[in-house]
């Protein structure tokens, strides 16, 4: 797997974040989430075959969303994250 897959999907995990209204820096300063777990999203994220389509979504969102696209293979820990965080 290319460095540059990999960037490009770390990104896209942390633009899903984002969306979702997280933070996933401050998720893991609070202990939560640990390095292991944020490589084991970025690598859930390079299995996806809806690359195009996310990044497509992920454009055209303004402001947090209350929930990741159907296919997002991540979208539960996202959940997850946002029940949890408040």
């Amino acid at each position: 797997m290319s460095p540059t897959h990999l960037k490009r999907h770390a990104q896209l995990v942390d633009d899903m974040a984002k969306a979702r209204g997280l933070d996933l820096q401050e998720i893991a300063l609070r202990g939560v989430l640990s390095p292991s777990d944020i490589s084991d999203l970025v690598l859930s994220c390079t299995e996806c075959t809806q690359t195009a389509a996310c990044e497509k979504w992920l454009s055209e969102q303004v402001g947090a969303v209350s929930a990741a696209p159907h296919y997002c293979r991540n979208g539960h820990r996202f959940d997850d994250f946002a029940r949890n965080s408040g």
